[in-house]
């Protein structure tokens, strides 16, 4: 991981964003694209959103992006944090963040709970707590705050149990032969690793349906409107959504025209696609007709959710 050689303010900082809610194995490609864009946090504090949205294209859960750009600003005005509570005020960073922050950087006695954490010691410990609740989670972290204490280099030790969750303590079929931990691993002694973490039943998610439109100009342009409102996809391009106006009827001599009136919202304009950050869905549609496809059945099928605050 090429944060791990630099261990600088810039690059764990970097990482440690573009990590969340996706593995390092999605992120190596677009931190050395973003590296080469925004070299220092000066030349990130420097850029205007648009750009920094663009060169986060990808990555999904934009308000990431949007924060680091004020958080870059912060950091330029008041130099690097060199304590959880400093970690903490930067937009953006929640306690898991400044945690890893904190004690990379810093050696900060200040344990991180994620997901993978969060699996090792419900196995280890068979703890019942459902870590998705925040609670769980600092009930854990002061816990192995304590462990914590007999760890020579606190970086170290957050980042060993992390990846221990990662690549031998994993969501299914774990490596417990190669686990430095199996021998005192109550869950392992019970044959019940499956059974640990506790999984909360799944919630059907809401369906929201829409029309967009497609419309592409003699130049290649795409017609495209600008995300100017709240949310997760605030500054971002997207295909121009239809909402339902009103039915229209008029009786001809020798028809009756039956129209269906559709408005969409103002402000589209022809953009090249290649220049502006899309949403996903844009780009992935975009992608799908640019290779011919024509059937809504055939289509590309994703999963956007929002992240719980790290």
């Amino acid at each position: 991981m090429p944060w791990r050689r630099e261990v600088t303010p810039y690059a764990c900082w970097l990482s440690e964003i573009m990590m969340q809610q996706t593995t390092y194995q999605g992120v190596l490609g677009h931190y050395a694209r973003f590296r080469a864009m925004f070299p220092t946090v000066e030349a990130l504090a420097a850029a205007s959103e648009g750009a920094v949205l663009k060169a986060w294209e990808g990555l999904g859960y934009y308000a990431r992006a949007r924060n680091l750009l004020k958080a870059a600003t912060q950091i330029v005005a008041e130099g690097w944090p060199t304590t959880f509570e400093g970690w903490r005020s930067l937009p953006g960073i929640g306690p898991y963040t400044a945690a890893a922050l904190a004690s990379v950087l810093n050696g900060v006695r200040r344990s991180v709970v994620d997901g993978n954490v969060a699996r090792v010691f419900a196995r280890y410990w068979l703890l019942p707590d459902d870590f998705h609740a925040q609670g769980a989670r600092e009930k854990l972290a002061d816990r192995l705050d304590r462990e914590m204490a007999r760890a020579a280099v606190p970086g170290d030790f957050n980042q060993a149990m992390m990846e221990l969750g990662a690549l031998v303590c994993t969501p299914t079929s774990p490596n417990c032969a190669a686990c430095p931990l199996a021998r005192s691993c109550a869950a392992r002694k019970a044959g019940r690793q499956s059974d640990f973490p506790a999984k909360p039943p799944k919630k059907a998610l809401p369906v929201r349906t829409g029309t967009a439109v497609l419309v592409t100009d003699e130049r290649g342009r795409v017609l495209l409107v600008q995300n100017k409102e709240g949310g997760l996809l605030k500054g971002l391009w997207e295909l121009p959504t239809l909402t339902h106006a009103m039915d229209y009827e008029q009786t001809f001599s020798h028809f009756r025209l039956a129209l269906s009136v559709e408005q969409a919202r103002a402000g589209a304009r022809f953009v090249d696609p290649a220049t502006v950050a899309l949403t996903t869905a844009t780009r992935k549609i975009l992608g799908f007709c640019k290779k011919g496809g024509k059937s809504r059945s055939t289509g590309p099928v994703t999963k956007d959710i929002p992240p719980p605050k790290k």
